[in-house]
């Protein structure tokens, strides 16, 4: 009989330690499976963001008051843009934010105090507190060409924009999105109008 006690004894713990470790097991396992589980999550969140909203960080002045350096913006990937949108665009290896003033087929002008004529009507442009010619080196009057989008920095004294030859009417495929959302900082948490 006393054989049998210890026989019962080592059954008992044999039996405690196997539930010990499948407890353990399963526990890895979650653990495992909720660790793969928000790794995937977060892939499709990055794929998201990155083909549909991506997350923009501004530098320099030329969208001021608008945007300042050191914002952080979303832009909605989009097909259709109209005037007065703030949108991003690729310009060689830079990212560079403007606000669309013309779109294709329109015609602009400017005069010498800096004010912007689309087919021939000045327009209204409540965003900027500094119009300035700036640097023009396009002919004008500007016919945009189809597909493209002519555009503007709203602090005109300091922006590199469509009245350069270099950088020109945009093609719609180097534009990344309309910026829709500022999400730093803080202060200026909110929609961009």
């Amino acid at each position: 009989m006393i054989m049998d006690n210890k026989n019962d004894l080592d059954i008992e713990k044999l039996q405690d330690e196997l539930a010990r470790v499948n407890k353990k097991l399963k526990f890895h396992q979650s653990l495992r499976t909720t660790f793969f589980g928000l790794l995937v999550v977060a892939a499709v969140i990055i794929l998201l963001a990155t083909l549909y909203l991506p997350v923009l960080r501004i530098y320099g002045s030329s969208m001021t008051p608008a945007l300042k350096e050191g914002d952080i913006v979303i832009a909605l990937k989009n097909k259709n843009y109209d005037r007065g949108d703030i949108i991003g665009l690729y310009y060689g290896n830079k990212l560079l934010v403007k606000r669309i003033v013309a779109k294709p087929g329109e015609e602009i002008d400017f005069d010498a105090n800096g004010n912007v004529y689309v087919d021939n009507k000045v327009l209204k442009e409540d965003y900027t507190e500094n119009k300035a010619y700036g640097d023009v080196t396009i002919r004008l009057p500007y016919k945009v060409a189809e597909e493209r989008y002519f555009v503007l920095g709203d602090h005109r004294d300091t922006s590199v924009d469509s009245r350069n030859k270099v950088l020109g009417a945009l093609p719609q495929d180097q534009i990344i999105g309309k910026i829709v959302f500022r999400v730093w900082p803080l202060a200026g948490f909110g929609r961009i109008k």
